[in-house]
């Protein structure tokens, strides 16, 4: 698919690098140099994906990141980071604000156009197509949590719950058999593919995310968590806790 894709990178032969590989790919490309300039491309033209480096001037790319997940227009763009940190704390602070992959520098062009068209990809699978009436067999439900994947919507506890491309798509993996243990491994076998740069650490991050946004969602009552960790193994979304009424 051909996408409009904002590049946020401050150096500019790297930014003119990576515009004209997206492009031969057929990709619409605008690049800015700043954070500040980032955000504002991004309102302009809520684009199909961001390429997001982290060292920036004005404003970072972790904390342009952060702004991006907590604007409800942007909240499920698909996000690229760029990082020339190597250490895997740094790189987990990006997964940890809400970028779906990352790519250290240096980095070969033509891995980025495919880890781009792999979020592509992803997101398209998670787009609403069905915006009048969702299909019965697209609802998805596991305890208090209920998926629509033709409206890429999440609902736990009543209350909407907004998630990344790559939230999303673990939930929908763990719902599609719910109180069935999944495996690292397998998780980011389905999310990422056998990529040797993306860690089970990764998956550590998106659940400790869907955690958080869970218990916001379950309110002051503070109702059993359904998404568990399974010692060892590895995670499960539990079906047995009961939606919680609302008053």
């Amino acid at each position: 698919m051909c996408a409009d894709i904002v590049v946020a990178e401050d150096d500019a032969d790297q930014a003119e690098l990576i515009r004209r590989y997206l492009e031969h790919e057929g990709h619409t490309v605008t690049v800015a140099g700043d954070g500040r300039l980032a955000l504002d491309l991004l309102r302009r033209r809520l684009p199909d994906l961001m390429v997001l480096d982290v060292m920036m001037p004005w404003i970072d790319g972790l904390d342009v990141c952060r702004i991006v997940r907590a604007d409800p227009r942007l909240a499920h763009l698909p996000v690229l980071l760029l990082t020339a940190r190597s250490s895997e704390d740094d790189l987990l602070a990006g997964l940890d604000l809400g970028a779906d992959d990352y790519m250290t520098k240096p980095f070969s062009p033509r891995e980025l156009v495919a880890r781009v068209r792999s979020l592509l990809r992803r997101s398209e699978r998670t787009t609403p197509t069905v915006p009048e009436t969702a299909e019965p067999d697209s609802v998805m439900r596991a305890g208090p949590v209920s998926l629509d994947v033709a409206r890429h919507e999440v609902h736990a506890y009543g209350r909407h719950i907004t998630c990344t491309p790559g939230e999303f798509k673990l939930l929908e993996m763990l719902a599609e058999h719910p109180g069935h243990v999944l495996s690292r491994s397998q998780i980011l076998e389905r999310l990422h593919g056998s990529d040797p740069f993306i860690t089970p650490r990764t998956v550590d991050v998106h659940v400790m995310n869907l955690r958080r946004k869970l218990r916001v969602a379950g309110g002051d009552s503070r109702p059993p968590m359904p998404l568990v960790t399974v010692y060892g193994v590895g995670y499960k979304l539990v079906d047995e806790h009961p939606t919680r009424p609302r008053g």
